[in-house]
């Protein structure tokens, strides 16, 4: 199933802004040259799923957060997972980092209009692969906002199709809550400026939504202790 769209695939359930594409702004350029970033490297040669049996047990809510950190091309990004709020997908993440299930993939998807967001996750890089198990949502906001920082799980139109695939929020962002919303289950405490870098280089091709300009990959996932 195609999962490029965050949680959702008809343009009913969420539309972006259409506007002019246009040319960056001045320091939105600037911003965008201030990345360091080393090139990307090669798709994995093969992806490993994982069945339904493997979706690892609900992590205790005690510590209340975990940290971890995710190593990408660009530099690290530093998360706090709230393993409180939504032990389930907390838990999905630690065995799918630990697993090197996102070493070497790409974030497949930047938007720029309507969403701002980063859209990471899939090992295959055309926004379809899942780790082959799913699960339901957790601690999706009741209105719909995802402030910046926020760290959220993409999916389908299916409630239960949370997996691999998962998002960053740059600009303050409006998502449909109908069919339940989406997961939030953490936020990035450092290297957000790797992420709005990322954002100000643009969409390639000077679109609103598509992958990156400025690739970015996940080289590796390691939990802090």
């Amino acid at each position: 199933m195609d999962r490029r769209l965050i949680a959702v695939t008809t343009a009913a359930l969420l539309s972006l802004t259409a506007c002019g594409e246009g040319t960056p702004a001045p320091e939105e350029v600037a911003a965008a040259g201030s990345l360091e970033c080393a090139p990307p490297p090669a798709l994995p040669s093969g992806v490993t799923t994982y069945s339904q049996q493997d979706l690892p047990d609900p992590v205790s809510v005690e510590p209340a957060t975990v940290r971890a950190t995710i190593a990408t091309n660009c530099g690290d990004l530093v998360l706090e997972l709230d393993a409180a709020q939504a032990p389930q997908t907390v838990a999905s993440f630690l065995f799918l980092g630990e697993e090197g299930y996102w070493d070497d993939s790409p974030c497949h998807r930047l938007t720029t209009a309507g969403i701002f967001v980063l859209q990471c996750g899939d090992p295959t890089g055309d926004g379809r692969g899942s780790p082959g198990y799913g699960y339901g949502i957790e601690n999706a906001p009741v209105d719909g906002h995802f402030p910046p920082g926020t760290l959220a799980m993409a999916r389908t139109n299916d409630p239960f199709s949370n997996g691999g695939q998962f998002f960053i929020v740059y600009e303050d962002t409006q998502l449909p809550t109908d069919g339940g919303g989406y997961s939030i289950f953490g936020k990035v405490t450092s290297g957000m400026e790797i992420v709005e870098g990322i954002a100000a280089a643009g969409v390639d091709g000077g679109r609103q939504d598509g992958s990156p300009a400025q690739p970015i990959s996940i080289l590796s996932v390691t939990v802090k202790e």
